[in-house]
This record gives structure tokens, sequence and C-alpha cells, in this order.
């Protein structure tokens, strides 16, 4: 009997469940939808149940039925930027959805120079704005980080609408939000963000199945990744491997084993090395493996007891820090900048010691040169940089597990992150990525033209698509640097113009050498937001990029170049002659090249030279320094010019 009653009360609410209305994560609380737009308000109910949806800033009821499947769906109306509003959806049961706001919806998306947000690595830079932001008319939903090689989904598992302000916006994407607040304050209309971005992804893994299929060798890798029995048991493999090898790191560090990390332990034999710099450069003979490093400093009576910082620039490529014996902080991978606060029981007076615990994978272990290294307390700061003592605790030959990145294959980010966004109109998207593909960047203009039809498609309309170029990064190097995969990259964004609608950004002057994440946000936003109002917002007057070179034609021992977005006047930012341009003949071979601006062209030569056919500018890693501008302050885009081939064609 007991058993009978089971069956009948699960029975029951199985009924119950599928009774209720249920909605997407997007369609709830504090939505910005999209104005001047119809809007599909949808969900889920039981097969044939009757769903009115009223909202408060339409006087229509909007009735539907949910099909076979308990799918339905409505339209609003067009409406006008505006709110708070208030929506009602009622079916068997009810659902009130309150604070909702009418304007323009952004989707962000790419890797991680999209995703960076507000609070983690950039909470120092734009404390002040963490401090003070308080705009109930910015939004973000943030998508969280998911994939699947199976379907798209319909809908997210977790997510809601956060207002910009101090308690949400260290999760804001700083690229997003910066961009938002500029549409803000130009337009006074509430921005909404879709924040769909995954550090590390590339191109491929968001674009849908269909879109694919032009690329055999991505549509087979997906069909591949279907198998999850065959994905369940190579994850565990190489975590196995991962584990085995930091598990022999472990127990092998003589530096583990003879407390080197504390301040009793001897380092009167320790070896010197200075820092910042290279380990496996130096005098160390270290490659893989265990490093310890070792500092004393004199701690003023005055900022003893206090809480502070430390900052150890970035290390490559894991460490562990400890101050007088205490941990105050690690980071598991190389790309963060080391940022560690400790209390007021850390620092004594008199003579404190600093020891670093590093673990080097890949054998170019370093401590990155141009960053802060120092500790602050009280108002006083403490230089770090210089001599330290160093010790090896183990060393291996063994390489560090390869890993396959069972999260970041072809179609997996598009199921899972982007198709539940779809029924959800937007105004554009932003979209900053490439670094991940810049290591087989051949194909990468393709990519984006399926990438933008592919999504385009899916909303059914043809929104801006706004990019980011490739910014400097790494060493700086001479021109021209034929092998850079970075150059090779940029050119194919700059290609990637030729898309209708959309538009680059130029960020040649944005990065930092020593940082694949440039910690300035501020100034890229910006410039996206100079082609939103030229793309999306029809104003024919601004100039939304540096120059971008548009033909090329020779005239004696010189190219002749001329370019869109002159602007006002193309102009050498410093005053100085232009730097970065090369020129070559027939036989490939390039040399620096003398730049002089002629009014709204450029002619390039070289005395090496007595034929050029090609030209090259900025085709490096790391340009540094570039001055070729034009009078809006905006630099021009890297390229490679073959007279007489168009390979682009700007909007």
């Amino acid at each position: 009997m007991k058993i009978f009653y089971q069956i009948v009360f699960t029975c029951c609410l199985s009924v119950h469940l599928q009774a209720q209305v249920r909605l997407p994560r997007l369609v709830s609380n504090g939505m910005v939808l999209q104005r001047d737009t119809p809007l599909r308000i949808w969900g889920w109910a039981s097969p044939g149940e009757k769903i009115t949806v009223v909202f408060s800033g339409d006087s229509e009821k909007h009735e539907t039925t949910a099909n076979s499947k308990g799918e339905w769906q409505t339209w609003l109306p067009k409406q006008k930027a505006g709110g708070p509003y208030t929506m009602k959806i009622e079916g068997k049961d009810t659902h009130t959805i309150e604070n909702i706001l009418i304007g323009d919806v952004w989707l962000c998306s790419g890797q991680s120079n999209m995703e960076q947000g507000m609070g983690v690595r950039l909470k120092y830079k734009y404390a002040e704005e963490i401090a003070t932001v308080n705009n109930p008319f910015i939004r973000q939903f943030l998508v969280p980080d998911r994939y699947d090689y199976h379907a798209p989904w319909q809908d997210f598992k977790t997510g809601s609408w956060k207002e910009a302000n101090p308690g949400n916006i260290r999760d804001f994407s700083a690229v997003g939000y910066f961009f938002a607040k500029e549409l803000y304050a130009k337009y006074k209309i509430p921005v909404g963000l879709l924040n769909a971005a995954w550090g590390g992804s590339p191109a491929e893994a968001w674009i849908s199945e269909d879109a694919l299929k032009k690329f055999p060798p991505y549509y087979e890798r997906m069909q591949k990744f279907r198998n999850d029995q065959w994905v369940n048991e190579l994850g565990a493999a190489e975590q196995r491997k991962v584990k085995e090898w930091l598990s022999a790191l472990d127990s092998n560090d003589t530096g583990n084993k003879s407390g080197w990390k504390d301040p009793l332990h001897s380092d009167e034999e320790w070896r010197v090395i200075n820092i910042p710099g290279k380990w496996n450069t130096t005098a160390t003979g270290f490659s893989r493996g265990v490093i310890w490093f070792r500092k004393k400093i004199t701690v003023p009576p005055g900022i003893a007891g206090k809480p502070g910082k430390i900052e150890l620039g970035r290390i490559t490529d894991t460490d562990s820090v400890f101050i007088n014996g205490k941990f105050v902080g690690n980071t598991t991978y190389q790309y963060p900048a080391r940022r560690y606060e400790f209390n007021n029981t850390v620092l004594q007076p008199g003579e404190n010691l600093i020891v670093i615990r590093a673990t080097s994978h890949g054998g170019n272990g370093e401590f990155a040169r141009g960053k802060r290294y120092e500790l602050v307390a009280g108002g006083d700061t403490i230089n770090l940089e210089g001599q330290w003592k160093y010790n090896i605790g183990y060393a291996t030959d063994i390489p560090f597990p390869p890993g396959t990145s069972i999260h970041f294959q072809p179609g997996g980010l598009y199921n899972a992150m982007i198709a539940p966004l779809v029924n959800y109109p937007i105004k554009g998207a932003l979209w900053y990525q490439g670094e991940t593909n810049s290591n087989y960047p051949g194909n990468y203009h393709s990519l984006m033209q399926a990438l933008v039809s592919d999504w385009r498609s899916h909303w059914k309309n043809r929104f801006p698509f706004i990019y980011v170029q490739l910014p400097n990064f790494m060493e700086a190097r001479p021109i021209p640097q034929l092998n850079s995969k970075w150059a090779e990259l940029r050119q194919q964004q700059l290609q990637a113009l030729s898309i209708p609608s959309t538009g680059m950004v130029t960020a040649i002057d944005l990065g930092e050498w020593n940082d694949l994440h440039p910690e300035n946000k501020k100034d890229i936003s910006h410039r996206l937001f100079l082609w939103a109002e030229k793309l999306a917002y029809g104003n024919k007057k601004i100039v939304p990029s540096g120059p971008v070179v548009r033909s090329a034609k020779v005239k004696g021992n010189r190219i002749i170049l001329s370019f869109d977005y002159a602007g006002s006047g193309l102009i050498s930012s410093d005053g100085k002659p232009l730097r970065h341009f090369a020129i070559a003949g027939k036989d490939g071979n390039h040399f620096p090249a003398f730049a002089q601006i002629k009014k709204n062209t450029v002619e390039v030569w070289s005395e090496e030279v007595a034929k050029p056919v090609s030209v090259y500018y900025a085709w490096a890693d790391n340009p540094e320094f570039v001055n070729f501008y034009n009078k809006e302050g905006l630099p021009a885009s890297p390229f490679k010019k073959v007279v007489g081939k168009n390979d682009q064609t700007p909007q």
C-alpha cells in the first residue's frame, strides 16, 4: 500500500510540475529588452496549455497555446526605451516579472580579454569606478561557462540580470561595462549586456554545427567529441597524468621537505639571482620543476602590523607566496598579475622574509620584466626588485602532460552559450577574440565570415558586428617579423572588414608587451563605441577608426598608399618619421623603408628596392611605439599590401 501511495504521489507531482509555466533564465526580473523591435516572449508549459502575457508598457493581452512539445511563444509590439515595467504571464499558474527596462541589448563574446571582469585582475586599476558605480540602467546577464557537443541548449541552468553597482560590478565584463557606460552617457537609454565569453576559447567553438560543415576538419572533430564515454575517458586520463606530474613535484620537492618557507631555515648557501627576469637563461641551469626564492626586507615600525598587499608581477607558470612563514596567496597559471593582500598579523618590525615557491611547466620560467614588484602597506612602498636568493627544490626532464581542451572543441560553446540567446533580440555584437587562433591564423577570415553569418541567421537580423584586432604583445622586434603569427592574424581580421556591417577596433597601441591581458580596457571600449555610433546609431559624421589601407600603386621606386578613415588628415603622432614600414620587390626580400605622408596618402620607398611590389606596416608581434595615426587620434591598422590586389573592403 505504501508503494501504491508513493506511485500516486509521484504521478500527481509529475502532472503538477508539467502544468507549471516555465520561463527561460533571460526572461526574468531586471531584464533589459531591445527597443524598437518586436519582442519574442517564450517558455514551456503543458501541451495545449493556454498562456496569456500582459506587459505594463502595452495595453493589449497576448494569448498563445503551448504546442505538442510544451513550447509556447508570443510577440510584443515594438517598444520605446523606458521602464521600469512589469510583465504578468499566466497559464495554470502565474509569473510576475518586475523591474523590466526597454533599451539596447549588446552581446559581448570572445575569450579572456572580453571575459575579464572588473573585480579580479582590474580591481586596482579601476578601484574608484568599482567603489562608486551606481547605475541601475546598465545591466548584465552573465552567461555561465558551459559546452555541449550534442545539441543546442534551449536555456541556461543558471544566470540572472544584475545592475551595475558596487555589489555586482566585479562580475561585469570590463570592456562591456565601459562600452555601456559611454552609450548611456550619450543616449540616456538603458543598456543590457549579454556576457557570453570564455577565456582561451577559439573562434570555431562559437560556431553552430550547420555552419561548421564548411570546415570538414572542425565538423568531424565535433562529431568525435559526441562520444561521451571516449571524452570522459580522455579527460580522466589527462587529469590523472597532470595529477601524477604535480604529485611528483610535491613529493620530491626538497623545499617542502626541509621547510624552506620557514624564516628559521638558513639560506646562507643559496645562490643569488636578479628579479625580474628569466630563470632558464641564467646561471640557475633550471628548466622545469620547482624553484624557491627568498628575500629579506626591513620593515619600518610605522607599517609593521598593518594590512597591505604584495605585487610580484607575472610569474611563469605557478606560485605560492609566504611572508614570515604565513601563506598570503597563490596563482595556478601564468597569465594573471600576482597581487596578494594580507592582514595586520603578517608584517613585523625589522627583518621580514618573503618566500616564493614557483613551478615551471614548460621550461620558460620567469618573473616578467616591466611589471611591479613591491610590497605596499601603511602608505609606504618597499621595492622588491633586485637580488633574491634561490634554490632548486626539484628539477625534472619529464614534460608537463599536454591537454586536449575538451571544453573548447568546435561547436560546443555555440550550443551551450549562444543558442539559448537567439530568441532574445539584440542591437549588436561585440567580439574580442583571436589570441587562441593565432596559433593557426590562416583560416581566421573564413571563420569570421562563417561565425557572423551564422549568428545573424539564427537571430534573423543583420546586426552590427564590431570586433577588436589583436593588440601589440610579446618582445618588440625589428620590422618586418615575417614569421609573426600575431601579425598574420591581424591581417585576417583586417580582411574580415569585407563582411557587411562590421567594424574593427585597431588596438596596436593598447597592448602590453609582457601581458596577454592588457589592463587598459576603457580605451578599447571607447573605440568600440565609435564603431557603434557609425554602424548602430547612424552617426555619419563620426570617424570610427584609424587609417585602413585601401589601395597601393607604384610610381617609380615608390609605393603610393591610399587609406580609408583618414579622418581630418594623416599624421605622425610624435612628429617623427613614420616607423615600421617595409617594402619588397618580386624576390620577396623585405627591407626597412622610409615613409612620408603626402596629404591623405603615404609614399613608401627603399633604396634597396628598385621595383617594389608589396609593402608591410607594423608587421610584428609587437611593433612598439607606432606613430601612424589620423588627426582624430586613432592608430592605423597593421597591414600587408600587394600592389593591385584588393583583399578587404572596409565598410
